[in-house]
């Protein structure tokens, strides 16, 4: 999509944003037919054709500033004390009934299919049609164009929907602290990600959410407990998900409207659109577009999972409705960073082996065969791009572990993988109980003996002797692979290693306390953690390193709310 529009050097009110605006989403795709025109449409529904629903959201009460990425607002070119004016906060926290023209006041909401690790359902919809599945509390408000780039900006937790479900259309403040952090976080740890706006929380409305007793061991919550809600306002190029295309490839191959193959075939063009114009040329035929996208859209996503698991990240819940279909991260529900290096960690009570920290690449190869079958109807008539197609599906997993390889590699310092270093490294943090941010971090620093690693050793495994042996049989070989001849180039290597193995990571403790001051109104640690996460890779004070540099408590592990999560929020 073409920029005509000039933006201004700074943007300090709506006034200025609403000449920026442009809806691409709701101007290029169909209405549901049924939706209510005054958008006060709260309840759960079926919605059995068109791409989005127009939806007013619903303000929550007595908003609060807590916080905004200061990152975010330079690039968007927003002045600074625009976060906390009343149009702002009153837009930001849910209430678009006073926009100036031609802002407009409903936002939408959009429904999608749900497959879990390659296989469909119908359960989660109140229906069991899957008509009913979607946005139940995610409402996009603006899509405005900024200096040449399309920002879609999206409240989560901004009231209730045609797709609730039955629930409250609300987010609690602790997930929304979490999610505002993370975004940024990933972010700046270099990885394709929705971005973070701003954070509001309310004085006086309050939800339940199900949670576990403190200190708890359960795997299920035990208690009902009452929390603030909140909104955080999260930004994307787009919020186009792979459950989206899956949705209208569903109506078509079961032909359940007449307009079911068009409305596939437009958000399939619109996706191309928002998502890869720089990669396809739009003057192609649709089928070269299906193809082009298809291979596109399989570097990006085997690009990203390998930056996961690069940097310790774990989604957790890796539905195709969770799964970006611009290839980038997006729903930070119960998503965790690893500590102690396993690789069945799994963050979510709900999750199971097949969405766990080594098993991500899979979980992308069954969205990733989703996506495709959802691209098949409309290639019915072309046999040759058909059969294309299904070739791009299959090599998938090779492009997956050409993509790991290549980031174990610099994750180790090597220019090529080295399998045999690789696999006995595995072995040995296994067995040892290493803290995997901790562990590659001093790893960077080129050590001569394993002095510096066993910084990384959970438990009494940095007195065992038979152990330390293997451990300095591995940093011999580790080293001996090595381009490493002079001590300027063991610092230019260890400069590199840096930038690739981060020093700070958002780990669930670290947010407990943050979560228990904002709820009596203190949001120091928020902006703390803010400084740190938001440049990680970077030496900060001594007293930050002893703060949050370190190993996991032993009194945290297996505690419920900080080793492992639900996804009540």
């Amino acid at each position: 999509m073409t920029n005509v529009k000039q933006t201004y050097q700074t943007i300090n009110t709506l006034s200025d944003l609403k000449n920026l605006a442009n809806y691409s989403f709701v101007e290029a795709l169909h209405p549901d037919p049924d939706a209510k025109k005054n958008g006060i449409d709260h309840s759960s529904r079926e919605v059995f054709s068109g791409h989005y629903v127009l939806v007013a959201p619903t303000p929550i009460e007595n908003p609060i500033y807590i916080s905004h990425s200061k990152e975010l607002f330079k690039e968007l070119t927003f002045g600074e004390n625009l976060v906390t004016s009343e149009e702002f906060i009153r837009l930001f926290s849910g209430d678009s009934s006073l926009l100036p023209n031609p802002l407009q006041k409903l936002g939408w909401a959009t429904g999608y299919a749900l497959s879990i690790y390659g296989t469909e359902y119908y359960e989660q919809c109140p229906f069991k049609t899957g008509n009913g599945y979607g946005d139940g509390r995610a409402i996009s408000i603006l899509e405005v164009l900024i200096n040449g780039k399309r920002w879609e900006m999206q409240l989560k937790g901004g009231g209730k929907t045609s797709y609730c479900r039955g629930a409250d259309g609300r987010a609690v403040l602790r997930s929304s602290i979490r999610e505002f952090l993370a975004q940024e976080h990933m972010n700046a740890l270099g990885i394709p990600t929705s971005r973070s706006l701003c954070l509001y929380t309310s004085k006086t409305e309050t939800v339940k959410r199900p949670w576990f007793l403190n200190r708890s061991y359960s795997r299920d919550p035990e208690v009902m407990i009452e929390e603030s809600v909140a909104i955080t306002t999260r930004v994307a190029s787009s919020f186009l998900r792979v459950g989206q295309l899956e949705l209208f490839a569903r109506r078509a191959r079961k032909n359940e409207h007449p307009k079911a193959i068009q409305e596939l075939e437009m958000i399939v063009l619109h996706l191309i659109d928002r998502e890869y114009s720089e990669d396809i040329d739009r003057n192609l035929p649709l089928e070269k577009k299906i193809i082009l996208l298809a291979k596109e859209f399989s570097f990006r996503l085997t690009s990203l999972i390998a930056n996961w698991i690069r940097v310790g990240y774990c989604q957790g819940n890796f539905n195709s409705d969770n799964c970006a279909a611009g290839g980038f991260t997006l729903d930070y529900g119960p998503f965790g960073f690893i500590d102690m290096f396993d690789p069945q960690y799994q963050p979510w009570t709900g999750g199971g082996v097949h969405f766990s920290f080594f098993n991500q690449p899979n979980a992308a190869m069954r969205n990733y065969q989703m996506f495709c079958k959802a691209l098949q109807p409309l290639l019915k008539s072309n046999e040759k791009e058909f059969e294309e197609l299904q070739n791009t599906t299959d090599k998938f997993s090779d492009m997956m572990k050409e993509k790991m390889e290549q980031m174990w590699a610099s994750k180790l310092g090597f220019e090529t993988y080295n399998d045999e270093v690789f696999n006995e490294l595995m072995k040995l943090m296994i067995e040892t109980d290493v803290d995997y941010t901790i562990f590659f971090r001093e790893l960077s620093n080129i050590p001569d003996d394993i002095d510096m690693l066993t910084k990384s050793f959970y438990g009494d495994d940095k007195n065992n002797a038979k152990l330390l042996e293997r451990w300095s049989m591995w940093l011999t070989m580790w080293r001996s692979h090595l381009n490493v001849t002079t001590l300027k180039s063991k610092e230019k290597l260890s400069n590199q290693m840096k930038q690739i193995n981060p020093k700070y990571t958002l780990r669930e403790w670290f947010l407990l306390p943050a979560y228990k001051e904002a709820q009596k109104e203190n949001y120091t640690l928020i902006k703390e953690l803010q400084e740190i996460m938001n440049d990680p890779y970077s030496e900060h004070t001594s007293l930050i390193e002893e703060k949050y540099y370190r190993l996991k408590p032993l009194e945290f592990f297996e505690i419920a709310g900080i080793s492992h999560v639900s996804c009540s929020s």
